[in-house]
């Protein structure tokens, strides 16, 4: 009779011995991610300077995110800079890999290299690089000033109106590459049969782009729409080391918020609430875009 029952088991080992081998790396996952994150959310009820004993403020944390006024703006910044860091970059990113994906240019290996270039330098590097193209006699001035635009000449990181725009182009100019490099990689699977089909229907290049290529990416599309909205809302490395979210607050975002109220204000219960405010929001854009695109896909 156990030997019936045995035949009739599916093949393999029981599911409890699968559980096993996964149980390292749970604990790892756990150690490492899931317990800060529950702590996260615990510091975020109390009113605490990190030092003396906490005092319970159960949700005043959140509610101050929506009543404190330069909190809100951080996250409206933050939102700009996803304008920057993913919208800009997609239709650059399509617009270039579906030129290179039909051109065939000589030396593709090469340029996929060259415009993913950014994502392997530290983002420090980068801040810091830029701050010199951005500085009063750096090169973007000199350059306007060659072309006879002095008048256009300015302290960029340094204007009310321009720095977050400035921040942003250099979130445009790091995520392009990875960009276009998913999207190339993405077009480069669709068979060719589709765009012969579509040619005997007489579709031209732009038509052609919308019907067969656009909807055979619509997942490279949705990768490099999570990645490049995580990195915007994220982005703290960049805004540090550029503008410490000046001048005044007008380059504040949330995670510099997180950096300032822990360790300029001690207030490091608002700062944990900041911080899990942000990574439910990166999750609820996140999970909006794979939905979107599963949906599409069936």
């Amino acid at each position: 009779m156990a030997r019936g029952r045995a035949a009739g088991r599916p093949p393999g080992e029981p599911r409890r011995v699968a559980y096993l081998y996964l149980l390292p790396a749970l604990v790892v996952y756990a150690a490492f991610l899931l317990f800060p994150i529950g702590r996260a959310v615990q510091f975020s009820l109390y009113d605490w300077d990190g030092l003396s004993v906490g005092r319970w403020a159960g949700l005043d944390n959140y509610a101050a995110i929506i009543a404190d006024e330069g909190l809100r703006d951080a996250f409206g910044h933050a939102l700009v800079l996803v304008v920057f860091y993913a919208l800009i970059p997609l239709a650059v990113g399509l617009a270039l890999a579906a030129v290179l994906n039909h051109a065939k240019v000589r030396g593709l290996g090469f340029f996929r290299t060259v415009v993913f270039l950014p994502q392997v330098v530290a983002m420090v590097v980068v801040a810091v690089a830029w701050r010199r193209v951005y500085a009063p006699d750096g090169t973007l001035n000199a350059l306007l000033g060659a072309l006879g635009l002095e008048s256009l000449t300015r302290g960029w990181l340094g204007d009310y109106a321009f720095a977050l725009p400035a921040v942003g182009v250099v979130g445009t100019w790091v995520e392009t590459g990875l960009v276009t490099v998913l999207l190339l990689a993405g077009m480069s699977r669709v068979p060719p049969d589709l765009y012969e089909a579509a040619r005997l229907d007489g579709a031209g290049a732009v038509r052609e782009f919308f019907a067969v290529t656009l909807p055979s990416v619509r997942g490279e599309i949705a990768v490099a729409l999570t990645l490049t909205v995580i990195a915007a809302l994220r982005t703290f490395d960049l805004v540090y080391v550029t503008t410490r979210g000046g001048p005044g607050t007008s380059t504040t975002v949330p995670s510099y918020e997180v950096y300032h109220r822990a360790f300029g204000l001690g207030q490091v219960g608002s700062a944990a609430a900041v911080g899990v405010t942000l990574a439910l929001l990166i999750f609820v854009i996140s999970f909006g875009i794979n939905r979107f695109a599963d949906r599409g896909l069936t």
